[in-house]
């Protein structure tokens, strides 16, 4: 699916062509809330890196997050979260460990995305006592990280696009 994004201020537009267009999670870790939260937390997709065209690559400025772990000592991570310099709007993030991938933030998306059939609440043991976490059957609920990836999330529901 080709998708078209974009910044608040508008000085980054991007497309990109996603093989998991679906929104299916909110991850409430302390890294997505602070740095592209709407909601208390924040929602990737998951696209190919080589299919990304950027207008306004000059505004677009990139962040590498500091790792935090219990016992262990505070480092910077590889992935860079990119943003507009401009007006600050979360953009996607790219990880070196996995080049082949990008992953937009479903806020810059402008394209109307599907409605998932399921979300994924994840890094719960992060989410602040304020956000009301959604629950029910229509939502999956992880204290850290979900043991199914993106990929096989949108395989298991049928709505991987190849």
């Amino acid at each position: 699916m080709r998708l078209e994004g974009s910044c608040h201020c508008r000085a980054v537009r991007f497309t990109v062509e996603a093989h998991c267009p679906v929104p299916f999670m909110h991850c409430h870790c302390s890294i997505c809330r602070k740095t592209a939260g709407s909601g208390g937390y924040a929602i990737n997709l998951g696209a190919k890196a080589e299919s990304l065209k950027v207008r306004g690559r000059k505004h677009v400025k990139a962040f590498h997050a500091l790792l935090r772990e219990p016992g262990r000592r505070a480092m910077r991570s590889p992935a860079e979260r990119h943003f507009c310099g401009e007006c600050g709007s979360a953009l996607w993030l790219w990880d070196p460990r996995w080049p082949e991938l990008i992953h937009p933030h479903a806020s810059a998306i402008d394209t109307p995305l599907p409605k998932p059939p399921e979300v994924v609440e994840a890094g719960l043991d992060y989410a602040p006592y304020w956000v009301d976490v959604p629950s029910g059957p229509d939502h999956d609920r992880s204290g850290t990280w979900p043991s199914e990836t993106l990929e096989e999330w949108h395989r298991r529901h049928h709505l991987l696009s190849e």
